[in-house]
């Protein structure tokens, strides 16, 4: 979409050069409205997937079976899964770009506003979830504890770290007086961030089982594949499981725990 037709013509003769299909449409608003609804269906339908996992964990059903469950109808559903948190730089972001411009027009946006309290939500509901299992496991606080996170980028089997819910993760769990070390084969060092420069530097420590059981427990954020879960579980005491990277682990299944 284009600030008139011209414009447009020439948008589509220069993404033809590259894109299989394009999609014209009669202006920039448009367009822009276009991505804005498609990071909008996102963020509100895994607000209401984090939701749901928030109310069936109490009642001690397994969200992922759930899903997957309701993924066979053959029609009319699409699945999402819940997480720790949302991120990128577009949909934790994007859809408030519209919240701020429906208010000068007087307008409401309870759908995207709510969705956003839902998903900023997630990173303490996995801390609390990681308290209180390692005080019901073993009788220890948060302070104090060594914990070590599985992937930092925001999604896996990417590098990129925008938004990422890991950083928000780290600080959240070290402010509660823990230590935090990461490993994340795609994230070497923690880039400069807007919101979280004091992490900026730190380093990936490298997969050394031997080592993970100085660790009191191991949190998963980012479901990277190749990553060897089962040697993961084999090697810690507690997992934490925010992505049900563990789905397949059967040997330790005991020491998980979903968040």
């Amino acid at each position: 979409g284009g600030i008139d037709q011209s414009s447009g013509d020439l948008a589509v003769a220069l993404y033809r050069q590259a894109v299989s299909e394009i999609v014209p449409v009669s202006s920039a608003e448009v367009a822009e409205a276009a991505k804005l609804l498609e990071n909008i269906y996102r963020a509100v339908n895994i607000a209401m997937v984090n939701e749901m996992k928030m109310l069936l964990t109490p009642m001690d059903i397994d969200v992922w079976e759930v899903i997957e469950a309701a993924g066979s109808k053959p029609f009319g559903y699409m699945p999402f899964f819940p997480g720790p948190g949302l991120g990128g730089h577009c949909i934790p972001i994007d859809p408030f770009y519209l919240t701020w411009r429906a208010r000068q027009f007087d307008q409401p946006t309870r759908f995207i506003e709510l969705a956003g309290e839902i998903n900023t939500s997630m990173p303490d509901l996995v801390v609390a979830a990681l308290e209180d299992a390692l005080a019901s496991r073993f009788g220890k606080k948060l302070s104090g504890a060594r914990i070590l996170l599985l992937g930092l980028a925001y999604k896996k089997n990417v590098d990129d770290t925008r938004e990422s819910p890991a950083l928000k993760l780290i600080e959240i769990i070290e402010k509660a007086g823990a230590q935090v070390s990461y490993h994340d084969p795609f994230v070497a060092e923690i880039p400069m961030t807007r919101e979280h420069s004091g992490l900026a530097g730190r380093r990936s420590r490298d997969w050394a089982p031997d080592q993970f059981a100085g660790y009191d427990a191991a949190l998963i954020c980012t479901d990277h594949d190749g990553v060897d879960y089962a040697g993961l579980v084999a090697a810690c005491r507690l997992v934490i499981d925010t992505r049900n990277a563990t789905r397949d682990v059967v040997d330790g299944a005991e020491k998980i725990v979903k968040a």
